[in-house]
């Protein structure tokens, strides 16, 4: 930290109840220690900075109000918890923020009794909060319960199933909807519309505050001013959909005002009802360049001395080869578009969206609902390829089942971040993608072992029109990406020897391959000679290949980056389950386990999976 003087405040801070012994003067300043801490440590570690500036004021608000952790505050995704965790007793941890060893990105229950619910998918907070709403009713308790929701995650459907719940139930809730008009991108859709609908026509909400409170206490008078409260809703376009849902609305309130978000939040602290108030912030708030920009300082790296490193670079990353392979096919194909979840600008589809702008779908944060769309979008006659990252597939397995693969709908799905993603950890690796959708009858699944291979099987996967077909690639850079090589289609479910050895084969899947190389190089200054085959296909896979491999090798080492159930080790294992001479088999993929944060090679190691342990364990296995 600092000079102490220059944080005297926050430097006194060690839980919320020291939030309490303050005048509410003073909470500005905190405010203005806080944010500047923030800055200087996420500039030098990296981390999800443009959010939580947003939320300082409104943080420090709730702990002052409530009476954590008995009362409970839920955050939605969390990556806007930055302050939150500095002042519930993680102010110096935050300098090991999304490090191996260090604390997480995001709130996490094992980490802090203040962490209520582990979160980084969007959408989830209003349902977890009143499930514990409705937990404490039964057990007798009064504690608040709070969900802070960005508006973002509002455009996402499991939200709204929330809110109709809690209408119905009536128990005591208060969802804050942090109103900042970002997502990671800009907000799209008609729910950003109607909230800023809300915003932009106050005057209704004003009345109706003011009037209730003039007449506390005369019920007869009230009852008149329900009779005429429709109008005046129709008549300012204001806060209906809320109150239809069993929701009392409140706000919208400025969320950068301490003082007026701590007579909101005391006022509210005496309802015993579901209510939504609507706070307005500024992604970035406090440092010029990123409410400049907010997209681009949502998620920033560090370099040690204070200055930023953005996520992007100028690197060919796998969402790079993708955003350029997807300009390429539109332009080759007019039946071709792309659909994402409110993920543009990370899947990598921004040039895309600019020069395709009709051809270009951000449906907001609604997987399920992105791939749904998608399958109309094909049974129209048209080209889909939804781009989302493979941690948010999760989201939409039903609907791929039921809508894409049952169907047999030649949609084409890029799955980005597959495998270990690195500082944001278990609730971000995608890991499961293998085995949810190789479970599926009839899907295409594969993973290319450089950008060059994710530009055929991209083209291959337009070639193939009666079944969907899913590629999925990791959060790495490629070396080998060349537009102007001739197109090279492999046939669907063919693998490819890329060295010829003897006695033992390595069968790498995608991001395996590299490293499988890297494997081989070690495994020949043993003496060593192995065969090395991209076993790009998962569904369906090279059985004859397969079944020629087994009669020249004694040992077969199957590499994946994924869950070790569902993928290449258990096609291989499955091959040749009952076979009479059936080779050896070891597999190397994650852990049964979730993995936690830090850089990707630094988790490589924690999971035996370096070159070094491969090496090791192979000469064992040979011995």
């Amino acid at each position: 930290m600092k000079n102490p003087r220059e944080m005297a405040l926050l430097s006194s801070i060690e839980s919320p109840s020291d939030i309490k012994k303050l005048r509410v003067p003073e909470l500005s300043r905190l405010a203005a220690e806080l944010r500047e801490y923030i800055i200087d440590v996420v500039t030098d570690t990296g981390g999800h900075l443009a959010p939580s500036l947003g939320t300082v004021e409104l943080t420090i608000a709730l702990l002052y109000v409530f009476d954590l952790p008995e009362d409970k505050l839920i955050w939605d995704v969390g990556h806007q918890a930055y302050p939150f965790k500095v002042l519930t007793g993680r102010r110096d941890a935050l300098k090991t923020i999304r490090q191996y060893g260090g604390i997480s990105g995001f709130p996490k229950r094992s980490e802090s009794e203040y962490d209520v619910v582990g979160v980084g998918h969007a959408s989830t907070s209003i349902s977890s909060a009143l499930g514990i709403s409705v937990a404490e009713s039964l057990r007798q308790l009064h504690n608040y319960i709070i969900a802070v929701i960005g508006d973002g995650a509002f455009t996402g459907g499991l939200a709204w199933e929330g809110l109709n719940n809690a209408g119905n139930l009536k128990k005591q809730l208060l969802v804050i909807l942090n109103d900042n008009e970002m997502s990671i991108s800009k907000n799209v859709g008609s729910i950003p519309r109607y909230l800023n609908r809300i915003v932009t026509t106050p005057f209704y909400n004003r009345i109706k505050e003011d009037i209730w409170g003039l007449t506390r206490n005369r019920k007869w008078l009230r009852s008149v001013i329900r009779s005429i409260k429709e109008a005046l809703k129709t008549m300012f376009s204001r806060n209906v959909m809320f109150d239809e849902l069993g929701l009392r609305y409140i706000g919208p309130i400025n969320g950068h005002n301490i003082p007026e978000l701590i007579r909101a939040l005391k006022r509210i602290k005496k309802l015993q009802m579901p209510i939504l108030l609507h706070v307005l912030t500024k992604k970035g708030k406090g440092l010029r360049e990123a409410e400049e920009n907010p997209t681009k300082y949502h998620g920033i790296k560090g370099n040690g001395n204070g200055s930023v490193v953005h996520v992007s670079g100028n690197a060919v990353s796998y969402s790079d080869v993708f955003g350029k392979c997807m300009t390429e096919l539109a332009t080759m194909h007019r039946d071709v578009v792309a659909v994402t979840a409110a993920m543009t600008d990370g899947t990598g589809l921004k040039s895309y969206s600019q020069q395709f702008p009709g051809r270009c779908y951000d449906v907001g944060i609604a997987e399920a609902h992105a791939v749904t769309f998608a399958s109309g979008l094909a049974i129209g006659g048209l080209r889909p390829v939804v781009a989302v990252y493979s941690t948010f597939m999760q989201r939409a397995v039903d609907s791929v089942m039921h809508d894409i693969a049952l169907q047999e709908l030649p949609v084409i799905f890029c799955m980005d971040r597959a495998g270990i993603v690195g500082e944001d950890g278990p609730t971000h690796h995608g890991v499961y993608d293998l085995a949810f959708i190789g479970m599926l009858p009839g899907v295409i699944l594969c993973s290319p072992k450089d950008g060059d291979e994710l530009r055929n099987l991209m083209h291959l996967a337009y070639s193939i029109s009666d079944r969907p077909f899913f590629i999925r690639y990791p959060r790495a850079k490629t070396e080998r990406f060349d537009m102007e090589k001739p197109l090279e289609l492999p046939e669907p479910g063919s693998w490819e020897i890329l060295q010829k050895g003897e006695r033992l084969a390595l069968l790498a899947l995608g991001s395996m391959v590299d490293r499988s190389a890297s494997v081989c190089e070690a495994l020949r200054r043993e003496n060593i000679n192995p065969t090395l085959v991209n076993a790009r296909f998962i569904r369906p896979y090279d059985r004859t290949m397969l079944d020629n491999l087994a009669k020249d090798h004694d040992l077969l080492v199957t590499l994946e980056e994924a869950a070790p159930r569902g993928g290449l080790r258990d096609t291989v294992l499955e091959h040749f389950q009952g076979a009479g001479s059936a080779p050896r088999i070891h597999s190397f993929s994650l852990p049964d386990d979730f993995v936690t944060h830090g850089t990707r090679e630094e988790l490589f190691r924690d999971v035996h999976l370096s070159v070094d342990d491969i090496v090791r364990e192979i000469l064992k296995l040979l011995k």
